[in-house]
C-alpha cells in the first residue's frame, strides 16, 4: 500500500487552517439542542453570540460595498441557527432549574431579566414585545422588502452591465482581465443580492420563534413550578416570567443587530467611501441646511411652555456647525484663487513676436488621423479637468495595434471653432469621414435591440453602429441598465465611434514606413526569410499592396512571418498582388476563419448557384483577365444578386449567425469587392480557406434569380 505523503500532508495543513470550523460548529448546535449545558457554558455562549452580532454589525458599516462583505447571508444563517440553539439549551436550564432561583440559567440571563427590566416582568414584557415590533414590523420587513426589490433590479440590469463591459473592452478601456474581473463582479453581485433576499426570511422567521418560544416558555414555566415544585400561580409566574423575559431578550438583542445589519448591507451604494464618509459628505456638505435647522429649532426654544435649555443647545450647536462648514468652505475657495492668482503671475508676460522670413516649418503636415472637438468638448480632452477622452484614445490605438499588427498613428486632438459647441469631427488625411454630437454632462442609452421601457432624454443614434439611442441625466444611469440598455459615458462614445473608423479605414493608414517596419521585426525572428524577400523577391510597394489588400478584408497582418513565406511560395510564379493575396489567405485560413465563428465546429455559409458561379468563372477566362477586374453580370443580373445577398444575410443575422459567403477562388477577389457594396459585414471565403476542423453547413444559396 502506498502512502502519499504529499496528500497527507495537504489535508493537515488544510485541517489547521480551519476547515474543521464548521463542522465542529454545526455539530456543537446539535449538542447544544439535545444534551444538558451548565449555566457558566451558556454564559459563555450567549456573551459569544452578542459579540457576534456586534461584529456583523460594525462589518457592515464600515464595508465599502455590499461585495466587499459577500458572505454575510451565510454568517447570517449561521448566526440565526446558533440563537436558536441557544433558545433551545436556555429554555431547558429554565424549565428544569428556575425554581431555584433568577440565577439558576445564568449570570447572562438574570442580568437581563434584573437589571434591563428591573425586576418588574410587566415591564420586561412590555420591552420585549417593543423589541419584537421593532424587529419584525420595522427592520426585518422594510429589509426583507429592500433585498427582493434588488435582487430583481440586479438580475434585470445583468444584461446591460454586461453590454457595457464588452463596449468599454472593445474602446480599449479596458483589457481582458480587467473585463473578466469585472464580469465576475456582476454575477457575484446578483448571487449576493439573491442570497440576502432569502437570507432576509431567516432574520424574519427567527423574530417570528422568538415570540413563540416566549409563550412556550412562560406557560410551561407555570405549569411545571406548579405542578412538580408546589409553587403558587403568582410565585410561579413572577420567577418563571423574569427568567423567560430574560432569556428572550438575551436572544432579540443580537437578532434586533442582525436585522439591522441587514438592512445597512441591502441599502448600501458602492462607494469608495464608508458609511460614516458618506454621511458626513453628503448631509454636511452645504452649511444651509444646517444654518435653516438650527434657526428653527431656536424659534422652538423661544415659545413658552417649550424646554428651553434642549432645543436652545441643540440649536446653538446646530448654528454653530453651519458657521464652522462655511467658514471651511470659504477658506478653501480663498486659497485655491490665490494659486490661481500666483500661477497667473508667474506666467511669462508675452511679447510680439519678431517677423521673420516664412520657411518650411510655416508648413503644417497633414494629420493621418485628427479629432476636431467644439469648444463645449475640451473638458474631455483636458486631464486638468478630469477629462478621460485621451486615456480611452490610447486604449483603442493599442488594442486595434495588437490586433492588427502594426501601430496605430497617434490621433492630433484641436478644439475647432466652427463646430457646433457639443460637435466633434473625425478626419483621415486631413478629409473629414464622420462627424456626431455628443453631450459630456449625460450619458448615452444604447437600444441594443431588445429593451422593456423608454426613458426620458434627447433622442439620438449611437454614431459607431447607428443604434437607437438616448441621452439621458447621471441620476438614470442604473434605471436605464434594469430597462435592458447600455449606458456609456460621452468619452466612450467617442473612442469607440473613433475604433470604428480607425478598424474601416486601416488599409489606408498603413503606407511604406509602417511595412518597413513590420520587415524590421521580421527580421528579428527570421533574417534568411527577411533578407530574400525584399527586395530578392518582391518590391516593397507590392507588399505594401498586398498587406493593404489583406487590411481591407479585415485580416489581420500579424503574423507577418506565415504571410513572408506564402508571398516567398508564390513570388517565383507571379508578381501579381491579387495572387500573393489568395495565396496568404490560404496561409492565413485559420486565424481568418477562427475570427468569423471562433471556436465553433461548424461553419454556416451561404453560397453562389452552380450556374451562375459557373458563368463568373467562365466570363473570367473568356475574357482573360485577372481577379482584379470587375463582375461578369449584366446591371439588371447584378441587382438582383446584390438584393438576393441583402437578403440572406439579413436572416443570418436575425439568428445571431456570421454571414460568409463561400465561393471559388478564382472570383473571390471579385465577389468580395461585390459583397461589400451590398452587405459590409459579409465575408466571402474561397474553397481552399476551409480548414480541416471547420465542418462546413449551406443555409443559403443565392443567384441571379434572387
Amino acid at each position: 500500500m502506498k502512502v502519499n505523503h504529499g496528500q497527507m500532508l495537504t489535508n493537515v495543513r488544510s485541517l489547521s487552517r480551519g476547515n474543521l470550523a464548521v463542522p465542529i460548529l454545526v455539530l456543537a448546535m446539535l449538542g447544544m439542542m439535545t444534551l444538558p449545558i451548565p449555566p457558566f457554558l451558556l454564559d459563555v455562549l450567549f456573551t459569544f453570540n452578542i459579540a457576534l452580532s456586534i461584529v456583523v454589525l460594525l462589518v457592515s458599516v464600515y464595508a465599502l460595498r455590499p461585495l466587499d462583505f459577500a458572505v454575510f447571508p451565510t454568517i447570517l444563517l449561521v448566526a440565526t441557527l446558533l440563537r436558536l440553539a441557544l433558545n433551545v439549551a436556555s429554555t431547558r436550564v429554565v424549565l428544569l432549574h428556575g425554581h431555584d432561583g433568577h440565577a439558576a440559567a445564568g449570570k447572562v440571563i438574570q442580568a437581563f431579566g434584573d437589571v434591563v427590566v428591573g425586576g418588574n416582568y410587566v415591564v420586561g414584557a412590555v420591552v420585549f414585545a417593543i423589541l419584537m415590533i421593532i424587529n419584525f414590523v420595522v427592520v426585518t420587513k422594510g429589509a426583507g422588502r429592500i433585498s427582493e426589490v434588488s435582487a430583481r433590479f440586479t438580475l434585470d440590469a445583468m444584461p446591460g452591465k454586461q453590454m457595457a463591459i464588452d463596449a468599454d473592452l472593445n474602446a480599449g478601456v479596458i483589457d481582458q482581465a480587467e473585463a473578466k474581473k469585472r464580469r465576475a463582479e456582476v454575477g457575484q453581485e446578483a448571487d449576493f443580492y439573491g442570497s440576502m433576499d432569502g437570507a432576509s426570511k431567516f432574520v424574519r422567521g427567527d423574530a417570528v420563534a422568538g415570540l413563540l418560544v416566549l409563550f412556550i416558555n412562560l406557560l410551561g414555566g407555570i405549569a411545571i413550578g406548579m405542578t412538580q415544585h408546589n409553587l403558587g400561580i403568582a410565585d410561579a409566574g413572577r420567577i418563571y416570567a423574569l427568567l423567560t423575559i430574560g432569556d428572550g431578550l438575551v436572544a432579540q438583542v443580537p437578532s434586533l443587530l442582525l436585522s439591522v445589519a441587514a438592512a445597512i448591507m441591502v441599502t448600501r451604494v458602492s462607494s469608495s467611501e464608508d458609511m460614516g464618509q458618506q454621511v458626513n459628505r453628503q448631509m454636511f456638505a452645504s452649511p444651509k441646511a444646517l444654518a435653516v435647522s438650527a434657526a428653527i429649532i431656536i424659534t422652538m426654544g423661544l415659545v413658552p411652555g417649550m424646554p428651553h435649555v434642549p432645543f436652545l443647545g441643540l440649536g446653538f450647536m446646530a448654528a454653530a456647525g453651519a458657521y464652522f462648514i462655511w467658514d471651511r468652505q470659504r477658506k478653501v475657495k480663498q486659497a485655491a484663487e490665490q494659486e490661481a492668482k500666483r500661477q497667473q503671475d508667474l506666467a511669462p508676460v508675452q511679447r510680439p513676436a519678431e517677423t521673420k522670413e516664412l520657411g518650411w516649418d510655416d508648413v503644417t503636415p497633414v494629420d493621418m488621423v485628427g479629432l476636431e472637438v467644439g469648444y463645449r468638448l475640451i473638458p474631455l480632452v483636458d486631464r486638468n479637468q478630469g477629462g478621460e477622452l485621451l486615456t480611452r484614445i490610447k486604449g483603442v490605438r493599442k488594442k486595434l495595434s495588437q490586433d492588427l499588427g502594426f501601430l496605430m498613428p497617434a490621433v492630433h486632438i484641436r478644439d475647432n471653432l466652427e463646430l457646433m459647441p457639443n460637435a466633434y469631427r473625425l478626419t483621415l488625411m486631413g478629409v473629414n469621414v464622420a462627424e456626431a454630437e455628443i453631450y459630456p454632462e449625460r450619458e448615452l442609452a444604447i437600444n441594443p435591440g431588445q429593451v422593456f421601457g423608454t426613458l426620458n432624454g434627447v433622442i439620438a443614434k449611437d454614431p459607431a453602429f447607428g443604434l437607437d439611442a438616448v441621452w439621458i441625466d447621471v441620476s438614470q444611469r442604473d434605471q436605464a441598465q434594469s430597462l435592458g440598455y447600455t449606458v456609456v459615458d460621452a468619452s466612450t462614445v467617442v473612442a469607440t465611434h473613433l475604433n470604428q473608423v480607425l478598424q474601416k479605414h486601416a488599409h489606408e493608414l498603413l503606407g511604406h514606413e509602417e511595412v518597413q517596419q513590420l520587415l524590421q521585426l521580421l527580421t528579428k525572428s527570421s533574417p534568411k526569410l527577411a533578407e530574400e524577400l525584399v527586395p530578392g523577391m518582391i518590391s516593397l510597394s507590392t507588399l505594401l499592396k498586398v498587406l493593404q489588400q489583406l487590411l481591407q478584408e479585415q485580416v489581420s497582418v500579424r503574423d507577418i512571418r506565415t504571410i513572408a513565406e506564402a508571398i516567398a511560395n508564390v513570388a517565383p510564379r507571379s508578381q501579381d498582388p491579387a495572387v500573393m493575396v489568395s495565396s496568404v489567405r490560404v496561409a492565413l485560413s485559420r486565424a481568418i476563419v477562427q475570427n468569423i465563428v471562433g471556436l465553433e465546429p461548424e461553419l454556416p455559409v451561404i453560397t453562389l448557384e452552380p450556374r451562375l458561379e459557373q458563368m463568373l468563372l467562365n466570363g473570367m477566362q473568356k475574357a482573360g483577365q485577372g481577379v482584379e477586374d470587375g463582375m461578369f453580370l449584366e446591371p439588371g443580373m447584378a441587382e438582383k444578386l446584390q438584393r438576393s445577398l441583402v437578403d440572406a444575410a439579413q436572416r443570418q443575422e436575425m439568428m445571431g449567425k456570421p454571414v460568409v459567403l463561400l465561393v471559388a477562388g478564382a472570383i473571390r477577389g471579385m465577389m468580395s469587392r461585390f459583397a461589400r457594396m451590398a452587405v459590409p459585414t459579409m465575408s466571402v471565403l474561397a474553397y481552399q480557406e476551409i480548414p480541416d476542423n471547420k465542418q462546413v453547413t449551406i443555409i443559403a444559396t443565392v443567384g441571379q434569380n434572387g
